[in-house]
């Protein structure tokens, strides 16, 4: 069983923020338009159980995930299956459908621009992820993936570079729960 470890940071600025990631020796792999359309499941309510089911495109590339509860009260330590389905908008159309017609109901969608930047820290392999999300701003990610037994030095990993980077005020929240609070504010 694989984990995801991450912690999530607000940026205010991104332009002093990349030369400190290349200072450490991350190297900037790409840059990604998502599209992350959330379901809910017809039976139990996601928010309650703190699960996650996400359709994401990423240009014509398709992935569906599903993430457990969170385990680690710093972090945001979780079960997670990412599969990678056949390519196209249509195709993401159709499984967004498909879904609908199971009693999945589609809560809301997030869209963002990422920076995806590798690097070796702790003998560990971790992805820092600049993201620019519509209606929210920035933010930095720290991720990196642990095996069952391992979250611990994968924890220590991750806070050990946001401290070298400077974050602090980690945001638990995830995008879309971010998002609907906004929306709920607007509302009322």
């Amino acid at each position: 069983m694989s984990y995801e470890v991450e912690m999530k940071f607000p940026l205010n600025d991104t332009k002093h923020f990349v030369p400190l990631l290349r200072g450490i020796g991350a190297e900037e792999v790409e840059t990604e338009s998502h599209l992350d359309r959330y379901f809910n499941h017809p039976a139990r309510d996601f928010a309650e159980t703190d699960e996650a089911l996400r359709l994401r495109s990423i240009g014509e590339g398709n992935v569906v995930t599903y993430k457990g509860p969170k385990i680690d009260p710093v972090t945001k330590t979780r079960h997670e299956i990412e599969i990678r389905y056949t390519p196209g908008k249509d195709v993401a159309t159709e499984f967004a459908e498909m879904l609908t017609l199971l009693g999945f109901q589609e809560s809301l969608s997030v869209k963002k621009t990422r920076r995806v930047f590798h690097l070796d820290w702790q003998d560990r392999e971790v992805e820092v992820l600049l993201d620019d999300v519509e209606g929210l701003g920035q933010y930095a990610e720290i991720e990196t993936i642990a095996l069952e037994g391992d979250q611990d030095a994968a924890k220590e990993c991750v806070l050990s570079l946001a401290k070298k980077l400077g974050l602090e005020e980690s945001e638990r929240r995830s995008y879309l729960q971010m998002l609907i609070e906004k929306s709920e504010e607007v509302s009322q």
